[in-house]
C-alpha cells in the first residue's frame, strides 16, 4: 500500500502521560478512567480510538451512501470500545452505533452500513482481530 496520508503521535509515560501530533493539532492528557483505578483526570487511548473509529466509519458511510444515491448526511455514529482482560493480557471490542435519517428505510440503512464496513480502514484493520458489532438504530 503507498500511503495517501501519514499520521504521526508520539505518547509519554503511558495511560498516565500525554499524546500528542507532530503538527501540534492534538495534545491531550491521558489518564486511566477511574474504573481502572485512575483519576479520570484525561482521556485514555479506548476513547481515542472509538472517536477515530465513528469519524472514519462516518466518512465510509458519506461515501458508500453518496455511491448509492442515498443522502445519509444526518447520520450520527458512536464508536464503542470496550477493554477486558483476555488471558494473561487484555483485548478490545467495538461496537458502533449507526443512527441513520428516518428517510432511510431499514434494509437500505443496514445494507449501507455493512458496505460502509467493507470500505472503513477501521473496519479493515480490525476484521478479524477484534470483534466488531454494528447496530443500526
Amino acid at each position: 500500500m503507498d500511503a495517501l496520508y501519514t499520521a504521526v503521535a508520539t505518547a509519554t509515560h503511558g495511560r498516565d502521560g500525554r499524546a500528542y501530533t507532530n503538527d501540534g493539532k492534538l495534545d491531550v492528557q491521558l489518564a486511566p478512567p477511574v474504573e481502572l483505578g485512575g483519576n479520570g483526570q484525561g482521556t485514555n487511548p479506548e476513547q481515542l480510538f472509538a472517536a477515530g473509529y465513528a469519524a472514519c466509519f462516518a466518512s465510509a458511510l458519506a461515501l458508500v451512501g453518496r455511491k448509492a444515491k442515498v443522502d445519509v448526511s444526518d447520520a450520527a455514529v458512536t464508536g464503542e470500545v470496550g477493554l477486558g482482560k483476555q488471558g494473561e493480557g487484555f483485548a478490545l471490542s467495538v461496537t458502533l452505533r449507526v443512527e441513520l435519517p428516518d428517510t432511510v428505510d431499514e434494509a437500505t440503512g443496514r445494507k449501507l452500513v455493512e458496505q460502509a464496513h467493507q470500505v472503513c480502514p477501521y473496519s479493515n484493520a480490525t476484521r478479524g482481530n477484534i470483534p466488531v458489532e454494528l447496530v443500526v438504530e
